[in-house]
């Protein structure tokens, strides 16, 4: 007998990602019938679901399966900030956070704000903040805008205020940083509260 099962996987952030975990459960003899960010579903017979199998095959391309409900949701958070930071830059004024996350992931905003912090260890607020220096650092890599252009397309006040921002982040003012040479940069996946912690313990 076929039933229908959803995985939710952690560190998927990208179209190449779905990719990878699409070919990565069907090279194991699923039935895939869809993939998107932080989910797979699929019909297989019960007796070829081996979780632990397959949690290993994700993690050989940096993946890994959530068994734990609370550890679920926070993963979708995640999932739905790098989403809204997407939209951020198409929308000509910028929807709330808060709105955002409650609609998209139909919870209250006050619970997934409390679990968020309690697991992840700093609020969704610095979290969006982290997302956005990130993409300030990679708008500022390719070199195609000005500081300007990057602080309105992502709904900065003001130039001021990105440049606050971005040294309150890193330490460094956007010159400093320019003039490196080498831009260190972190995957959205991967910011957590070890990225900046001089920042999220503020």
């Amino acid at each position: 007998m076929n039933s229908a099962q959803v995985l939710h996987i952690k560190n998927m952030v990208c179209p190449r990602c779905i990719t990878t975990v699409r070919d990565t459960l069907r090279a194991m003899g699923l039935n895939v019938n869809k993939v998107v960010l932080g989910e797979a579903e699929f019909d297989t017979p019960d007796n070829k679901l081996n979780l632990k199998t397959i949690d290993n095959e994700l993690r050989k391309n940096g993946f890994e399966l959530l068994i734990d409900k609370d550890e679920q949701l926070v993963e979708q958070v995640k999932v739905a900030l790098i989403e809204y930071l997407t939209n951020l830059e198409k929308q000509e004024e910028a929807e709330r956070v808060s709105s955002y996350l409650s609609h998209h992931l139909t919870t209250p905003y006050t619970q997934l704000s409390k679990l968020f912090s309690q697991r992840v260890g700093h609020t969704i607020e610095k979290h969006v903040i982290l997302l956005k220096i990130e993409r300030v650092k990679e708008l500022l890599t390719y070199g195609e805008l000005t500081l300007s252009e990057i602080a309105y397309r992502l709904h900065y006040s003001s130039v001021q205020h990105l440049s606050t921002q971005f040294r309150q982040v890193t330490g460094l003012s956007v010159s400093e940083y320019k003039s490196l040479g080498t831009h260190h940069r972190h995957p959205l996946d991967a910011i957590s509260s070890t990225t900046y912690p001089r920042f999220v313990d503020s």
